[in-house]
């Protein structure tokens, strides 16, 4: 199943994200992400978020894409075994 995560939505609120809200940003893309999915992560939003929940990701997506215009889809980690 591909799951995609617009970042941006995460702090829609403030309309700027806030380290100091990450423990909520994390688990909001873990629960949108699910256990074993494909993630696709996109939307604005600041580097340090995008490395942050990458990390919070790893092992639990079974595979997690960063999608943007400037790069296209770029495989982040696949552990895939087929």
């Amino acid at each position: 199943m591909m799951t995609t995560i617009d970042l941006s939505t995460l702090y829609a609120d403030t309309g700027t994200a806030k380290l100091s809200k990450l423990p909520e940003y994390e688990a909001e893309a873990l629960l949108q992400a699910g256990e074993g999915n494909v993630v696709k992560l996109t939307g604005a939003g600041p580097v340090w978020l995008y490395l942050r929940l990458a990390h919070a990701l790893h092992g639990k997506a079974l595979k997690l894409i960063y999608d943007s215009p400037a790069t296209g889809e770029v495989i982040v980690f696949d552990h895939d075994p087929h």
